[in-house]
């Protein structure tokens, strides 16, 4: 048996395919995935790989839309690709827990602007029953997360790396949950989840130990996502926060073994849960085996370590290392996509 399906088999931890290409999905699907998600970057490669089987589409947008903005066209294209991976994941699709849905991203350059986060995040939860909309854990997406949820949004909150931002980001979901109960508002079928993008961090801290010129015993630098995701776990199940945590942003190995057994969703690209379908790796349970204190104790002499594990306000969010890189690279994959659909248009 596929190891990523036994694990779904043993224990509450879901997987996701982290693309939206219906061939990867497809494969995922097989073996026991029950959820997709996408952002610019994801669409931009899916186009870029699998070009041929949307041609003819965007061909016809052009045609059919001869005043569009390539932007209107762009996202025409996007909007598309979440509701395709919709409906493949229609037969497994469980309202309340975090199976069969796709996540579809907000625009990367409303990061600022809640109530444009909440604008579009209510219209794209009209494309499909089954989809989950993802605003990045900014300022405003804090601000905007409460206000997603109160209007029935199913929240995936991204661009977020620390227990700092998982533990706001439960709290204003909370808010939004506790606000439609209040006015008798359906709340059952509801399924938020709050990704840590752990790789991303464990990715910005290798750059500041060499831009610092900071000596820490290297293996402690794959453990900081899985340690903010770990603490953050435990927390979220003491406090009883409705949403899930999402692990995404996979590096090794270790970000998948270590949450196994989890009530949580694993979302794992294509090329990964090949090498873990293929491995021998025993499927056990881990989620609560605790990060060794001595890779704490290292990880705790970067101060974007301590602001990741244990104070960082909101207001810092915007200025935090991991969310401008990843804010510029999903604007840059955003952009890239708008060149594809700009060689289009210039056909005709």
């Amino acid at each position: 048996m596929d190891k990523l399906k036994e694990m779904t088999e043993k224990f509450p931890t879901r997987y996701w395919n982290d693309s939206c290409s219906v061939k990867e999905l497809t494969y995922a699907i097989e073996r026991g995935a029950t959820g997709a998600t996408t952002n610019p970057v994801i669409v931009k490669q899916v186009l870029e790989n699998e070009l041929d089987t949307y041609r003819g589409y965007i061909e016809g947008l052009v045609k059919e839309m001869p005043t569009a903005t390539e932007d209107e066209i762009a996202w025409t294209v996007i909007e598309k690709m979440a509701v395709d991976g919709a409906k493949l994941l229609e037969p497994v699709f469980e309202p309340d827990n975090c199976k069969g849905r796709i996540s579809i991203q907000t625009n990367s350059k409303y990061y600022r602007n809640a109530d444009k986060l909440l604008e579009q995040s209510v219209y794209f939860n009209t494309l499909a029953p089954n989809i989950q909309v993802k605003a990045p854990a900014t300022a405003a997406g804090i601000k905007a997360f409460e206000e997603m949820t109160y209007h029935g949004v199913n929240v995936n909150a991204t661009v977020s790396f620390t227990y700092t931002q998982a533990m706001a980001i439960g709290e204003a979901i909370e808010r939004g949950l506790k606000r439609r109960e209040a006015e008798g508002k359906d709340v059952i079928n509801m399924g938020p989840v709050c990704t840590i993008m752990i790789g991303r961090l464990d990715d910005w801290l290798k750059r500041v130990v060499e831009r610092d010129n900071i000596a820490v015993d290297p293996r402690a630098l794959e453990f900081a996502g899985i340690a903010c995701t770990k603490k953050a776990y435990k927390e979220y199940s003491e406090k009883g926060y409705r949403t899930r945590l999402l692990t995404a942003a996979y590096r090794s190995p270790l970000h998948w073994t270590q949450f196994i057994g989890g009530d949580m969703v694993l979302t794992i690209p294509y090329k990964y849960q090949v090498r873990f379908n293929n491995s021998d790796f025993e499927v056990k349970r881990t989620i609560d085996d605790e990060v060794d204190p001595y890779y704490i104790e290292q990880l705790m002499k970067l101060p974007d370590f301590v602001k990741a594990y244990e104070e960082m306000e909101v207001a810092e969010f915007d200025a935090y290392g991991p969310v401008n890189i990843t804010l510029d690279q999903f604007t840059d994959g955003y952009d890239g996509l708008v060149k594809i659909i700009r060689k289009f248009m210039l056909k005709y």
